[in-house]
This record gives structure tokens, sequence and C-alpha cells, in this order.
């Protein structure tokens, strides 16, 4: 099947304790069906003192949210929009904005 977010793409989150917010796909994981989006779910990483950090202490990083939990920006109304794929004439294949119909990219192109 394939997956409606790309890398790259602006993102709102529709569930969980960050929704409403929005924020860039930094990494796409297929087969777990999760999304990394950059500052959306952020956990404290606990560090011991090392060589690389001598004092120790908290880090701040992304995990990763699963793919139903997201949806895509339209670009022209700048909402939330369910996505469709289309294959063109040429035979390549892209993802549309179910509200506008604009593109969101191409998927595949024409071979």
């Amino acid at each position: 099947m394939a997956l409606r977010v790309k890398k790259g793409d602006m993102v709102v989150v529709v569930a969980g304790d960050d929704k409403g917010k929005t924020g860039e796909v930094i990494r796409v994981y297929p087969d777990e069906s999760r999304v990394l989006v950059k500052g959306i779910n952020e956990v404290f990483r606990h560090l011991r003192p090392s060589r690389k950090n001598p004092k120790g202490g908290r880090m701040k990083k992304e995990m990763p949210v699963h793919i139903s939990n997201v949806m895509p920006i339209d670009p022209e109304t700048s909402q939330p929009t369910r996505v469709r794929f289309a294959v063109n004439a040429d035979g390549s294949k892209e993802r549309l904005a179910v509200k506008s119909g604009k593109s969101l990219g191409v998927v595949r192109k024409a071979r």
C-alpha cells in the first residue's frame, strides 16, 4: 500500500497529546507505519556522564508517531486534507489533496 505521507511533507497531528500541532516529516518508517515529525512527540532522554557529555543530563528528542495520527497540509488552504492518488497520461503517479485537488508531489515517475 502506498503511504500518503513522505519525507519533507508538512503535516498536522490529528490525535494524541500534540493534537493540532504542525511539523515537517523528518523520516518515514513504512514497515512500522510510523513517521518522525520535527517538534512532535518529544521525550527526554536521560544521559549518563561520558567523555562526549561530561555533565550528563537530559536531552529532548522526537519519537515516531503512528501514520494514522497525522494528515498532510493542503498547499492551497493550509488545512489538513486526505490524500488521493492519480495516474497521469504519461504513466506517472502523483498524490493529490482531496479538498483542493492540488498536487502534493509525484510518487512514481513515468517509465
